[in-house]
C-alpha cells in the first residue's frame, strides 16, 4: 500500500504551501467582509457568554439545593431563555458563515476560473482539461469545507478561553490539571497532520485523474466506438478508479484512527478531574455545584479539540484542496512579456535571429533560426512531420515562448509587446477548429463580440455565397453543439475561416485550411484565400499543392532547420529537399 501515492504525482506547476501561509490566503479571502466577520464575532461573544453562563448558573441551583435552600425557579427561568437566546445567535452565526463561505468560494471559483484562462497554450498542452477542471470545480468546493470548519472553530475559542478562565478562577489546581491535559491532546491531533495532509493531497490527485479520464474518455467515445474499443476504455476507468477506492479507504483508516485516540485521552483526563474534584469537594475546597461545573467546563474544552480531530479529514482535504487551487492561480505563464507596448495595427515584418526553442529538456526544435518574412508577404512552410512547422507558428502566434535569440516583429521585440493587443492583430486557423455550442452566426462572431448580424453575412459573402450554401445547408441562427458534434471537418474549417475574414488580422497564421474538404469546395476556398491572402502577412502551413502555388515562398523545414528557402518554380527546378516531398506528396494532387 505504500506504493500507492507514489503513482499519483503532483502536476509540475504544483507547490507546497504551509498551513500559516494557507491560512493567510483564506483570512484575505474574508477582509472584504469585515461587517459580516463582526458582525459574527459579536454574535460568537454573546453566544459564549450565554453558553458559559448556563453551567454557572446550574452549579449555583445545585449549591443551593445542597444547602436546603430549595429549587431557584428564576435560576431555572434564566438556564431556558440563555439556552434558547444561545440557540438563536448560534443559528444567525451559522447563517452569516454560510454567506461568508459561499461568497468565498464564489470568488475562488472565479479567480482559479481566470487563472485557467489566463494560461498560455503551452500550459493546457501540458495539462489535460480533466485536471484544470478538477481543481476549478471540485478543489474549490473542497475549500469551502476549511473555511466552514476555520470559522466555527474561531467561534469556539473565546468559549474555551472563557471557561477556562473560570475554571482556574474556582480552583487553580483544578485548572492546571485541565491546563496539563490539552497539549497532550492538541500534540497527538497534531501529529496526524502531516500523514493526514499526504492522503487528502493524494485524495484529490487521484479525483483530478478519474474526471481527467472519463473526459477524455467521452471526448473521443466515437473513435472508441468505431474500432470497437468500449472495453479497452472501461477497463482504463477501472483501473483509474480501483486506485481511486484504495486511496479513499487507506484515507479513511487514516481518519478513523485519529478521533478514537482522542477521546480515550479525553476519557482519561476526565477521570482524573472527576477524582481529584471529588477529593476537593469532600476537603471542602469545592462546592458540590464547582465540581459540576469543572466537569462540565472539562466536556466544553474538549469539544472543540475532538470537534476538529472528529473532522480532520475534511480540514486536511480542504487545506489539500485550496493548497491545489493556490497553485493552479500562482503558477507561472510560459509566455512571459518584458513589456506591454501598445499594438493598433502591424505591417507584418517578422525576423527571427538565432532563435533556440524546446518544449522541454530533450526536446530541442530549434537551434539559432534565423528567418526573415517581408511585410504583406504569403510564406508556405512544407516539411515532413516533426519539421518544426507548427511550432514554428505557435512561437510567432505566441502561443509558446522561445528560450534564446530574438523574434522581432515590424522591427520590435515581439516580448516587449502588449501581449493581449498583439494577439488581437494575429489570427490563427488551426487544422481542427473548436465549435463552441451556440448559432452558427455566435460561432462565426466568436472573435468579434460587437459584431452585427451584417458583418457576418459580409463574412461569409467573402468566402463565396455558392461555396457556402453547398457545404453549410444550414442556417446563420441553427444551433450548433459543443465541439462541434454533426459538423464534418470540412465545415469547421468554414467557420474557421469566416471568423478570420470577420476579425481581419494583419498576421494570419492557417494550418492548411483545405485539409478536409472536398475538391470543388478546395477551389472555391483557394479563391477565398487569395482575397484573404491580399495586404496582410500570411504563414501557411500547407499540405495542398494549390496552397503552395498561391505563396510567394516556400520554407522547406527539416529537423528545426529551414534548408529550401525560394520560389515554387526555382525550389521544384534544384532537384532538392522540396523536389523530393513534392514527388511523394504533391505532384499525385495535380489535376488530370
Amino acid at each position: 500500500m505504500s506504493d500507492l501515492f507514489a503513482g499519483l504525482h503532483a502536476d509540475d506547476y504544483d507547490r507546497v504551501y504551509g498551513n500559516r501561509r494557507l491560512l493567510g490566503r483564506i483570512l484575505h479571502y474574508l477582509r472584504e467582509r469585515r461587517g459580516a466577520m463582526l458582525g459574527s464575532a459579536a454574535l460568537v461573544v454573546g453566544s459564549a457568554l450565554l453558553t458559559a453562563a448556563v453551567p454557572i448558573v446550574i452549579s449555583q441551583v445545585i449549591d443551593q439545593v445542597a444547602a436546603g435552600a430549595g429549587l431557584g425557579l428564576r435560576l431555572s427561568l434564566f438556564v431556558v431563555a440563555a439556552a434558547v437566546v444561545a440557540w438563536g445567535m448560534n443559528w444567525a452565526r451559522q447563517a452569516i458563515t454560510a454567506r461568508l463561505v459561499g461568497d468565498v468560494v464564489y470568488r475562488l471559483q472565479c479567480d482559479a476560473a481566470d487563472a485557467a484562462l489566463a494560461k498560455d497554450i503551452a500550459f493546457h498542452d501540458r495539462n489535460s482539461v480533466g485536471k484544470v477542471l478538477s481543481r476549478v470545480t471540485g478543489d474549490t468546493e473542497g475549500f469551502s469545507s476549511v473555511m466552514t470548519l476555520t470559522l466555527n472553530l474561531l467561534s469556539q475559542l473565546f468559549l474555551v478561553l472563557l471557561l477556562g478562565g473560570v475554571v482556574f478562577w474556582i480552583d487553580v489546581d483544578l485548572g492546571l490539571i485541565i491546563l496539563a491535559a490539552l497539549p497532550l491532546l492538541l500534540g497527538t491531533a497534531l501529529a496526524f497532520r502531516r500523514i493526514a495532509r499526504t492522503a487528502a493531497a493524494a485524495t484529490r490527485r487521484v479525483m483530478a485523474r478519474v474526471n481527467a479520464n472519463v473526459h477524455e474518455s467521452m471526448l473521443g467515445i466515437s473513435v472508441a466506438k468505431g474500432f470497437g474499443r468500449e472495453r479497452t476504455v472501461y477497463r482504463d476507468f477501472d483501473g483509474v478508479n480501483r486506485l481511486s477506492y484504495a486511496v479513499y479507504v487507506r484515507q479513511g483508516l487514516i481518519y478513523t484512527l485519529i478521533l478514537p485516540v482522542l477521546t480515550l485521552l479525553a476519557g482519561l483526563a476526565t477521570a482524573v478531574v472527576l477524582y481529584q474534584g471529588g477529593r476537593f469537594a469532600v476537603l471542602g475546597r469545592l462546592s458540590p455545584g464547582e465540581w459540576y461545573f469543572a466537569l462540565q467546563a472539562l466536556g466544553m474544552l474538549w469539544q472543540p479539540v475532538t470537534q476538529a480531530a472528529s473532522f480532520w479529514s475534511l480540514f486536511q482535504q480542504g487545506l489539500a484542496a485550496a493548497e491545489r487551487v493556490f497553485a493552479l492561480i500562482d503558477s507561472e505563464h510560459a509566455v512571459v512579456q518584458h513589456g506591454n507596448e501598445p499594438v493598433t495595427g502591424l505591417r507584418g515584418d517578422i525576423e527571427a535571429r538565432g532563435l533556440t526553442f524546446a518544449y522541454g529538456p530533450g526536446s530541442v526544435v530549434f537551434r539559432g533560426l534565423d528567418l526573415r518574412i517581408a511585410a504583406r508577404q504569403t510564406v508556405a512552410v512544407v516539411g515532413h512531420t516533426g519539421g518544426g512547422k507548427s511550432t514554428l507558428a505557435k512561437v510567432i502566434a505566441r502561443a509558446y515562448d522561445f528560450q534564446e535569440g530574438e523574434l522581432l516583429v515590424d522591427g520590435r521585440d515581439i516580448r516587449s509587446l502588449d501581449l493581449r493587443s498583439y494577439r488581437r492583430r494575429v489570427g490563427v486557423v488551426p487544422q481542427h477548429p473548436f465549435i463552441f455550442a451556440g448559432t452558427l452566426a455566435e460561432n462565426i462572431a466568436y472573435g468579434r463580440p460587437d459584431a452585427d448580424h451584417a458583418d457576418v453575412e459580409r463574412a461569409v459573402d467573402r468566402i463565396g455565397r455558392r461555396v457556402w450554401s453547398r457545404s453549410m445547408p444550414m442556417s446563420l441562427h441553427d444551433h450548433l453543439a459543443a465541439g462541434g458534434q454533426g459538423v464534418s471537418v470540412g465545415q469547421r474549417q468554414l467557420i474557421a475561416l469566416a471568423r478570420m475574414f470577420l476579425r481581419e488580422p494583419d498576421i494570419v497564421i492557417l494550418d492548411e485550411p483545405t485539409a478536409g474538404v472536398d475538391p470543388l469546395t478546395e477551389r472555391g476556398i483557394q479563391n477565398a484565400l487569395s482575397r484573404l491572402f491580399t495586404d496582410r502577412t500570411v504563414l501557411v502551413i500547407a499540405h495542398r499543392l494549390a496552397t503552395i502555388r498561391r505563396a510567394d515562398r516556400i520554407l522547406v523545414m527539416r529537423e528545426g532547420t529551414i534548408v529550401e528557402d525560394g520560389g515554387f518554380d526555382e525550389l521544384l527546378s534544384r532537384d532538392g529537399p522540396f523536389s523530393e516531398l513534392y514527388a511523394t506528396y504533391y505532384a499525385h494532387q495535380r489535376p488530370a
